[in-house]
């Protein structure tokens, strides 16, 4: 009879004593309380406690956490917009009593701040500076966090402002807005390359033109040249200048038309074109320069009597 009574005490002890030891995981903290009134803080390792005296109450993490708060706003310039703001926080290992015990939603708190915050920095921008200044946001965010969450024992590690979205009208419009700019810049290039090569294409068409020039007045002194070695060899032969020359272009008359015989190809009609034709020409140019030169010799006649 006294073993059966022995077994439930020894059994009932044994989970007494096994219930006076608890394990606290490595950046995490404990709060013990006695009789409902806080004892102490239990930090990591395996610890021990007054069984059916003390209690853990709660505990606490130590590690960074983070809490994504999404707001929607307006801008100075009348635009919804969306914005996501990550706060990093962790609890301040020396205060954890005052984060148990003086605040019982965190988040929620965090939250609050975050909102109050943003609704009052972002209407004072226009759309495009809520971009530009995404970093002022979050360091007035961080900044008034920090103030008030500091006594609760909570530390704000980092604020970010990690997503912009305004309405899909709005977006749409900033779209078409930057391709017209673009399509702009490169029409710009299009027409700057275009006049390049129009200056371009005009300079070599002047450089063309002076090379032919030149070269057509080379070609002219050359025929000039030639004529004059010509007109010297039929001066010794006892032909005048006004002869040699007629006989010169019916020469070159009879060239051309050989010319255009031996080309097949040719569309060329020379008029008039008869066998008189040379001998025609090379008449009336003896006569038009034996013409020339008796007036010009008559010219010379009465101006010289008019001197005297």
């Amino acid at each position: 009879m006294g073993q059966f009574i022995l077994l439930p005490i020894i059994f009932f002890g044994l989970i007494i004593i096994i219930s006076s030891f608890f394990i606290v995981k490595q950046q995490t903290a404990a709060i013990v309380e006695r009789f409902g009134r806080f004892q102490y803080i239990a930090q990591s390792g395996l610890r021990l406690k007054i069984p059916l005296v003390d209690r853990i109450a709660g505990r606490l993490s130590l590690k960074i956490q983070q809490l994504d708060v999404i707001i929607e706003t307006k801008t100075l310039d009348d635009v919804f917009v969306r914005l996501k703001v990550s706060v990093q926080y962790r609890v301040i290992s020396q205060k954890v009593y005052d984060a148990f015990y003086k605040l019982d939603y965190p988040h929620e708190q965090i939250t609050s701040y975050v909102f109050d915050v943003v609704r009052a920095e972002v209407p004072k921008m226009k759309l495009d500076d809520v971009f530009v200044r995404k970093d002022d946001i979050a360091i007035a965010v961080k900044s008034e966090l920090n103030d008030a969450m500091i006594e609760y024992g909570y530390d704000i590690i980092k604020t970010l402002v990690t997503d912009i979205d305004p309405d899909a009208q709005v977006k749409a419009a900033m779209n078409r807005i930057n391709a017209s700019e673009r399509e702009k810049i490169a029409a710009q290039f299009e027409g700057d390359a275009q006049r390049i090569l129009i200056v371009e294409k005009a300079k070599a068409e002047a450089e063309s033109k002076r090379l032919q020039g030149q070269g057509i007045a080379d070609q002219r002194r050359e025929i000039a040249r030639g004529l004059e070695e010509s007109v010297e060899v039929l001066n010794r032969v006892g032909i005048n200048s006004q002869e040699a020359s007629a006989l010169i272009v019916v020469t070159q008359h009879y060239d051309t038309l050989q010319s255009l015989g031996e080309e097949t190809n040719s569309n060329l009609i020379l008029l008039p074109n008869s066998p008189q034709t040379g001998s025609n020409m090379l008449n009336e140019m003896v006569a038009s320069f034996t013409a020339s030169n008796q007036i010009g010799e008559a010219m010379k006649s009465a101006k010289k009597k008019k001197d005297e």
